[in-house]
């Protein structure tokens, strides 16, 4: 299977931020406060992240039997569509990300 050339870059991004940081040289960051759309964004990561950590434990309370089929499967069904929604999100991030690596300097 073959990496997306943005998925490439990100992956140099940080493991040139590692280095920098391993060298000793401090990496200057920028202090700003949170937009709404990181606030959002952020928000609706942390909500995905918690609805898998749910299926997967009503998935294990129903193998040792203190969950009922139905619990599981809408359980199931939340973390698949959350996962779905921060998909879409990634892929229209990737996709402005890389127009703009495309625009003339």
């Amino acid at each position: 299977m073959t990496t997306p050339v943005s998925m490439q870059a990100v992956g140099a991004y940080r493991a040139a931020m590692k280095r920098l940081e391993a060298a000793g040289q401090p990496v200057a960051q920028e202090q700003v406060q949170p937009s709404s759309f990181e606030t959002l964004l952020r928000s609706e990561i942390t909500g995905s992240i918690g609805k898998l950590k749910g299926a997967e434990q009503a998935s294990i309370a129903a193998l040792t039997g203190n969950a009922s089929t139905q619990q599981v499967v809408e359980a199931l069904t939340a973390a698949e569509l959350s996962l779905q929604k921060v998909t879409a999100v990634r892929d229209r991030v990737i996709s402005a990300y890389q127009e703009v690596i495309r625009m003339p300097i």
